[in-house]
């Protein structure tokens, strides 16, 4: 590196300078009196601000190579992948690509384009599930962060998902969030400065919804709140609950968003696969958080329509199945059934009694409010023991939730929480206890008022006595002898993994859980049983930190690296329905207990047919009694006319709010038949008619999704043509192939003895790296990470393991040791420690003429129009190969796409060092006359990138004026690779 001999003050972003021993790249923001620097192949960790006034600061040009630093065949690809892993700036239109993990599907740009139309970004991301819609906030995010729109980013979840969360920005989009959680508050309050908040405006933080949301820390998060907010599962944040401690919580949560929504500065990104319940009030107030005319505009109008389409995006799989036909890990298909078993005569006989007692029990109340209370506890008792005989026996033994309620409106808002599966209910993370069903019998007093009976009375007596008896006789119920649901469960798990398949058990109540989990881990691995099978169980009773522990102590590899179990099987509540990730470890879902609600069904088999799953054809299997008319009631009123509404029109419509009153309708029939009076017979004919209402309810509301559904997919959106633009950019960083490639032949020069693994990817011994290298890779692992380090083929790692991704700080580490070793002085760095050099001389038969190829850098400063109407300047970098033939006085240029098919060139015939050397000289002393060509194609690169820029802000409608894109000083030469033709001898006879 060389240094000009005056300085200046005034230096243009992207130029050159000389201060502090180093050369340094000038950045946007810099000004006469101070400089804003990054090291010349540094990165953004490295920047520094530099006062010109108080230290020496000279212009700098960047030296060509010298002829003494020659290396073999593979230099050149090394160092150009080196570069361009490093670059976190890339030169596109879309400036975050170069700092992310992921390769966005077409689809999944569309909400990005959608939020760059907008001045402040307010949308409702609400795809199907399992169809990428964290990756799509993510992509946004990424993308405003990196243009400066936004400073701060901060994701509003549940305390199950945070880590999770957590894991994806960091994984997937380089955001380094805090968790802000029960368990993290007091160490990162203990770390801040007293008096400041845990909360900057320029930070990243993944916060649980319910723990920020209380008076103690709202106030203090409102007032420093970054101006980028994501919330996920939006819709239990608006749903309509109107009982106790739920209201007073939905009541919270709704008051935090609007007063996060009041700032009309701040984007606000709302996530959810279940954005209509099915009843209208919850939608208004959920769209009304992006723009208060949306909290009354009429929908079914067009312009009302219109209106909601530029903050809504909605895709069904129909609508983007199209964009994996490329084999991509997506499911082809959903194989979906109904597997049904009778039930043995003792169960058949004690689910007959329950009915008795349900119908003796509900006639003999005494007034409104104690009908009520003993419909719903009876209700639950019919569900508990359709569920399991444990859940039965527990419910029977709990007192019932609904004791509590003054009114009988409060008594059925209470049991439809508690009993129901409620379209509007919130999170179902803890809302698998099992529902109590004793309540204190009562006799009617003089009065005519309701009065507990004192225990010893003869009602008190005979009601205990007969749920004594009812629970007795459930737990002889007990084992797949006398349940044949759970013997038809054990026979259709044993098929599905011997198919192949990874099932996933999802059970409405905790002790159900346990109960199947215990007799599958039993019976499936009996004594003498080949072929062993994990079981594991996960629900409510967990934190979300053991589930996911838990689910890792299932799906991992074990304490001495070996891989998981392939015949596995988990049984879960509904905590794990909405959210959590498991594509990766299972492909098929048994329904064991039947949801009262479609959705609860369409969110469980979204866990396994979702983006990532290599398996091509999931299944859904729904366990029924075909002779238990509670799971008839449920079959026939709601699940199979969801699904035959799915086939026909395509799309999962919510089941309309006319469903619980036709539930109940249809329940009481059931309950109430036997004996009917003539009131009780014309009230069958009113079952039916709600039921049919309800069906036509349904299909309305499905008819008026189909006419619509185009409109809130956004097909307008031209999304080939930038999905287009986005692969050329990610192309000009550097193919995933590319950078598994470097790192592995990289680290085999740096031995650390890369050695391929059964799972993909290879492992790597860290403790022979050189020892810079050693020290940063140990501190991106963590001190206790495992030996060897774990290279995994795959977007993400666990913890103290490498994923094979440039955005990986392990990858980037090796990226930026090979690039600074080869840039530093020969002298300074022994030689196995510079598996790349700027010089080479190779002899192949791929060329038949001699050949130069150079790796160049550019540098050039964007003018990007802002939101606010202002210009951005900012600096972006772009490497390139170019190649010509003959000599450099007469070049004869060749073509991009046969200039890095040069990289893959092999050497046919070993190079003199001596003659490399010098005919390395000759070219180096030459290269100022082909500087003006590469001028010119930096001025030409530029004008494609400018045009690159419009092409999408045209199709996203931002704005254009003031847009350009301008080099930046003479490009760099970092290598000159010279190939000669080797001579080609005849072989066989003759030769």
């Amino acid at each position: 590196m060389t240094t000009a001999a005056q300085p200046t003050r005034q230096y243009a972003v992207g130029s050159l300078v000389h201060a502090r021993g180093r050369e340094w790249v000038v950045l946007p923001d810099s000004t006469p009196a101070l400089l804003v620097l990054r090291p010349l192949g540094g990165a953004d960790d490295d920047i520094a601000g530099v006062l010109p006034g108080l230290e020496t600061v000279v212009p700098a040009t960047f030296a060509p190579p010298t002829p003494s630093d020659l290396g073999d065949q593979q230099a050149a690809g090394l160092l150009r992948t080196a570069l361009r892993i490093g670059f976190r700036s890339g030169a596109g239109p879309f400036r975050s690509l170069a700092s992310i993990a992921v390769d966005p599907r077409p689809y999944q740009l569309v909400p990005l384009l959608m939020a760059l139309r907008q001045d402040t970004v307010r949308l409702l991301i609400a795809d199907d599930v399992g169809i990428g819609k964290t990756v799509e906030a993510g992509l946004i995010a990424a993308e405003l962060l990196a243009q400066g729109d936004a400073r701060g980013l901060v994701v509003l979840c549940s305390p199950a998902l945070a880590e999770q969360w957590r894991a994806e920005l960091y994984g997937k989009f380089g955001v380094d969030a805090r968790l802000v959680l029960p368990s993290t508050i007091g160490r990162l309050e203990r770390e801040t400065p007293y008096g400041q908040s845990v909360f900057r405006p320029d930070g990243a933080y993944v916060v649980s919804t319910d723990f920020i949301k209380s008076p103690r820390h709202r106030e203090d998060f409102l007032r420093h709140c970054p101006d980028l907010v994501i919330v996920d599962e939006a819709h239990s944040c608006v749903s309509d609950t109107t009982v106790g401690a739920s209201a007073r919580s939905s009541q919270q949560r709704y008051a935090l968003l609007r007063a996060l929504a009041d700032r009309t500065d701040r984007h606000l990104l709302l996530v959810t696969a279940t954005p209509h319940s099915g009843k209208e009030e919850p939608f208004r107030r959920l769209i009304g958080l992006l723009d208060d005319r949306l909290a009354a505009v009429p929908l079914d109008t067009d312009a009302g329509r219109r209106l909601l389409a530029e903050f809504f995006v909605q895709r069904r799989r129909a609508d983007i199945r199209e964009d994996f036909q490329d084999g991509a890990h997506f499911p082809s298909s959903r194989d979906t059934a109904e597997t049904a078993y009778t039930l043995h005569r003792d169960y058949k006989k004690l689910l007959d009694e329950v009915l008795s007692y349900a119908r003796e029990t509900v006639r003999a109340a005494d007034g409104a409010l104690q009908q009520r209370q003993r419909w719903w506890s009876t209700l639950a008792l019919l569900r508990t023991l359709s569920s399991s005989p444990a859940a039965a026996v527990q419910s029977l033994n709990t007192r019932a939730g609904v004791e509590e309620a003054d009114t009988p409106a409060e008594a059925d808002r209470t049991g439809e929480r508690t009993v129901s599966d409620p379209a509007d209910s919130e999170t179902p993370e803890s809302a698998d206890a099992v529902p109590g069903t004793r309540l204190p019998a009562a006799t009617a007093t003089e009065a005519g008022a309701e009065a507990e009976a004192e225990p010893g009375t003869e009602a008190h007596d005979e009601e205990k006595a007969r749920l004594v008896a009812m629970a007795e006789s459930a737990g002889k119920l007990y084992g797949p002898t006398r349940d044949a649901k759970l013997k038809k469960l054990i026979t259709t798990v044993s098929d599905l993994l011997d198919q192949g398949y990874r099932p996933i058990v999802f059970c409405r109540y905790i002790a159900t859980a346990d109960y199947v989990a215990d007799h599958l881990r039993r019976i499936l691995n009996k004594k003498g049983t080949e072929h062993p099978v994990a079981v594991a169980s996960v629900t409510g009773e967990l934190s979300p930190d053991q589930r996911v522990t838990r689910i890792a102590e299932l799906t991992g590899t074990d304490e001495e690296g070996n891989p998981a179990p392939e015949r596995r099987v988990l049984v879960a509540t509904d905590c794990l329905s909405e959210g959590v990730n498991l594509q990766e470890s299972f492909d098929a879902v048994l329904h064991y207990d039947l949801a009262w609600n479609p959705t609860r069904h369409e969110q469980r088999e979204g866990r396994v047919d979702r983006f990532g799953q290599r398996t091509d054809v999931v299944k859904a299997l729904t366990l029924y009694g075909a002779d238990n008319p509670v799971d008839g009631i449920v079959l026939n009123v709601l699940l199979r006319k969801h699904e035959r509404i799915r086939r026909v029109t395509g799309i999962s419509v919510p089941v309309p709010q006319e469903s619980e009153s036709a539930m109940q309708a249809v329940f009481e029939g059931l309950i109430l038949r036997g004996e009917r009076s003539a009131y009780e017979q014309e009230g069958l004919f009113a079952q039916e008619e709600v039921a049919e209402q309800l069906e036509i309810a349904w299909q309305s509301s499905a008819d008026r999704e189909k006419r619509h559904r185009s409109r809130y997919a956004q097909l307008t959106i031209k999304k080939d043509e930038v999905a287009a633009e986005v692969d050329e950019v990610r192309a000009a960083l550097g193919t995933g192939e590319e950078v598994r490639d470097f790192t592995r032949r990289a680290l085999g020069a740096l031995r650390g003895m890369p050695a391929a693994t059964k799972q993909g990817g290879f492992t790597a011994h860290t403790d022979a790296l050189p020892p810079g290298l050693r020290d940063t890779v140990s501190h991106a692992l963590g001190p206790r990470h495992p030996r060897p380090v774990v290279f995994h083929d795959a977007p993400s790692a666990p913890r103290g393991e490498a994923a094979l991704t440039r955005t990986d700080p392990v990858v980037a580490a090796v990226a930026r040791f090979v690039l600074d070793a080869a840039l530093d002085d020969a002298g300074k760095v022994p030689e196995w420690q510079r598996p790349a050099r700027r010089c080479g001389v190779v002899r192949t038969t791929a060329v038949e003429r001699n050949t130069t190829l150079l790796l160049v850098r550019h540098r050039f400063q964007l003018n990007l129009p802002a939101r606010d109407g202002s210009v951005r300047e900012q600096l972006a970098e772009d490497a390139r190969v170019v190649a010509y033939r003959g000599r450099p006085d007469a070049p004869e240029w060749l073509p991009e796409d046969e200039a890095v098919a040069l990289l893959d060139a092999r050497a046919t015939q070993n190079t003199d060092p001596g003659f490399a050397t010098e005919h390395i000289a000759g070219i180096l002393a030459a290269l100022p006359a082909i500087m003006p060509e590469l001028r010119e194609q930096s001025a030409e690169l530029g004008r494609t990138l400018e045009a690159s820029h419009r092409r999408v802000r045209t199709a996203s409608r931002a704005r254009l004026a003031g847009l350009k894109v301008v080099p930046q000083g003479d490009p760099d030469i970092l290598g000159v690779y010279h190939y000669r033709p080797a001579p080609t001898f005849p072989q066989g006879v003759g030769a």
